[in-house]
């Protein structure tokens, strides 16, 4: 299995030279950060304050195990009686991941993650926002490898945002599809 570092200097630049007519490697599509985020939402809305914090904690734990690096804890900008939030509360959790961390949650996510996911048949390409950004949820964060399912207290779901410079969506599936990501086909 190839890094996917080299993989893009090696495979991709040519193939994107090549196929797409760049004529400066510069302006190939890249991935600029990876934003991994978690709700806390539904998990502590009807918890005391206790167990509230304890399902937090253990979140915020797998959540650092699985990228590597600490998240930061997002808190509720207004107070919304409907949803029981007050202004202050903790209501996720958020890591943005830049150079070789965010190389090595890529290949873990790939390679390791989501073909252990539940009735995975690869990214659906409606999950591609306009400038080539990628959108995938995680329903099971215990297919990481670092998360011992036998261990982890609570089962939660996340947000992988893959930030690519790519200028349009056709750009960034090709981008992405160069470096081995499981995109499905498109349906014409």
């Amino acid at each position: 299995m190839k890094k996917l570092k080299e993989k893009y200097k090696e495979k991709v630049i040519p193939k994107m030279k090549e196929k797409e007519g760049y004529k400066n490697s510069m302006a190939i599509p890249k991935i600029k950060k990876v934003i991994v985020n978690a709700g806390f939402g539904g998990k502590v809305q009807d918890e005391t304050s206790n167990k509230k914090k304890e399902i937090i904690d253990e979140i915020i734990k797998d959540l650092g195990l699985i990228t590597g690096q600490s998240p930061v804890i997002n808190r509720a900008k207004k107070s919304v009686a409907a949803f029981e939030v007050r202004k202050g509360d903790p209501v996720g959790a958020m890591v943005t991941l830049r150079g070789e961390r965010m190389y090595s949650f890529l290949e873990r996510l790939i390679h390791i993650a989501l073909p252990r996911s539940k009735d995975f048949k690869g990214i659906d390409l409606k999950s591609f926002d306009e400038n080539g950004n990628l959108n995938i949820a995680i329903e099971e964060h215990v297919a990481f490898p670092e998360i011992n399912p036998d261990k982890s207290k609570v089962d939660f779901s996340f947000q992988v945002t893959i930030v690519t410079t790519a200028k349009e969506k056709k750009e960034g599936i090709k981008f992405l599809r160069l470096l081995d990501f499981p995109l499905k086909e498109e349906n014409n």
